[in-house]
């Protein structure tokens, strides 16, 4: 039973971490203080998925 719940909770945080990115300005906004602004065009292609993927782990 604990490796079930250890897999939800990674799931759950997984996921509210991935759309606290996805639906803010959070991530373009650390990016671009530290100077990484260029690869804010590419982060759809990686946080939709993953996005998706804790969903189901979930």
């Amino acid at each position: 039973m604990d490796k079930n719940k250890r897999l939800l909770r990674t799931g759950v945080n997984g996921t509210l971490i991935v759309a606290l990115c996805c639906f803010t300005p959070l991530l373009v906004i650390l990016l671009a203080a530290v100077g990484m602004s260029a690869f804010t065009g590419h982060l759809d292609v990686v946080l939709f998925p993953a996005l998706a993927f804790f969903i189901g782990l979930t």
